[in-house]
């Protein structure tokens, strides 16, 4: 069921731009609701069609639930990102650098940048610009041709901190 089913999850959101908010968003719980009621996926995806809809502060109840059901691999590091950018434009700016500190222990993958996005723009909601500004430079860097640690040692030095060797 699974490889069935995430191809039929994919093909759904596909469709995302030529259906209506409402009808999205049903269509996705209906999808989900072949996985059962607190499967951890189905959550996610749920979740992920309230936010992209602009449904966002029910999409962060959905995110807890696929979080504490137990969301794994690779949707489990999208949930926390996902989550953290809801509580950001929901008015929780704080508990989302919380869930984005958490994240960041649980190791490093891919999707090490769009998390660092996260938290820069969670930086800046909270005025803490000279933060977020050091935290994009320091994500960039190893992105550029040339100078990353001249820019990791400049990001460093918006927030005070020495420069590395």
């Amino acid at each position: 069921m699974d490889a069935d089913w995430e191809a039929r999850c994919a093909a759904l959101w596909d469709r995302l731009d030529e259906m209506g908010r409402e009808e999205f968003v049903q269509a996705m719980r209906d999808l989900a609701a072949e996985r059962g009621p607190e499967d951890p996926v189905g959550l996610f995806e749920v979740a992920s069609a309230h936010d992209s809809t602009g449904f966002t502060e029910a999409a962060v109840g959905y995110y807890e639930r696929a979080l504490a059901a137990g969301l794994g691999g690779v949707r489990r590091r999208r949930v926390s990102i996902q989550l953290a950018s809801s509580l950001r434009e929901t008015g929780s700016p704080e508990r989302a650098l919380a869930v984005i500190a958490e994240e960041r222990e649980r190791g490093s993958d891919e999707y090490d940048g769009a998390l660092a996005m996260c938290e820069a723009l969670t930086l800046a909601k909270l005025g803490r610009d000279r933060e977020g500004l050091s935290v994009a430079l320091v994500a960039l860097a190893p992105h550029l041709p040339r100078y990353q640690r001249s820019t990791v040692n400049y990001a460093r030095g918006l927030v005070g901190l020495d420069p590395v060797d």
